[in-house]
């Protein structure tokens, strides 16, 4: 079933078609950079722009930035304050005329690994991070996903969240070299695993195409992993949640 999923990020919002059955890509991705406002409506407008894009009828799948529950945005994260309360989901069906399945977006990467990746077949806990504007962090346990698992927002020292610390934001913002800057990630790995002490960590996000050149300085006792769908995680991850919302009215990485 081919379904269009949509990866809305702090920095750029991207679609393509996907065949949700296999995880395949069916089209070149299409971004258009988020608006700088980062405000509900101009986002709505850049997500019907995408929908456009494609010509398509159906129903949309889409990560989002931030904790999502029933539909629902929880907290602003890295977009404006006024997200808080908003009905993504109904939004974007208003905006474009299209069913729009909404979830937070690292859960979304972590549904295309746990499908189609390394971490297919992959029992007891296994955790998604991706680098990117924030932390973002996904959580399954044999399979079935815990949502909205946002170890990204844990205080650390003067910050109200490690992810302005450790995230690629802080890199570029800081102009930190790749070394000093995966130090840092390292630590936030060091906290996840005292906090949840997963079997597996997953990484990807725009940052883990650059793992090769990183991955000696993580050291931590949890084998961490690569994520091979990395950038396109997101999109393909969104129409497969889309899909199974579609059939059976839940999530979770197993049909």
């Amino acid at each position: 079933m081919e379904i269009l999923g949509i990866d809305i990020g702090g920095s750029g919002i991207k679609g393509a078609l996907v065949n949700a059955e296999t995880g395949e890509m069916l089209t070149e991705r299409y971004r258009i950079a988020t608006p700088k406002s980062k405000k509900p409506n101009d986002m709505a407008q850049v997500v019907a722009e995408i929908v456009e894009h494609f010509n398509y009828n159906g129903p949309v799948g889409c990560g989002f930035p931030s904790i999502v529950k029933n539909g629902v945005c929880m907290s602003a994260g890295n977009l404006h304050p006024s997200w808080v309360g908003v009905n993504i989901d109904e939004l974007f069906t208003e905006t474009t005329g299209h069913e729009f399945t909404v979830l937070n977006d690292a859960d979304a990467a972590g549904y295309a690994s746990m499908n189609y990746g390394v971490g297919k077949g992959k029992g007891g806990l296994v955790i998604m991070i991706t680098i990117g504007t924030g932390l973002g962090s996904g959580a399954f346990f044999n399979g079935v996903l815990i949502p909205n698992f946002e170890l990204g927002q844990i205080p650390y020292k003067k910050y109200k969240k490690i992810e302005k610390w450790a995230a690629a934001s802080a890199k570029d913002r800081e102009d930190l070299s790749l070394e000093k800057w995966a130090k840092r990630f390292n630590k936030f790995l060091e906290y996840v695993e005292l906090i949840v002490s997963p079997d597996l960590i997953i990484v990807g996000g725009g940052t883990s195409k650059k793992w090769e050149e990183f991955s000696h300085l993580i050291n931590i006792e949890t084998e961490v992993v690569k994520a091979e769908l990395m950038n396109h995680a997101g999109i393909i991850g969104a129409a497969v949640a889309c899909l199974r919302e579609q059939h059976h009215g839940h999530l979770s990485a197993k049909g």
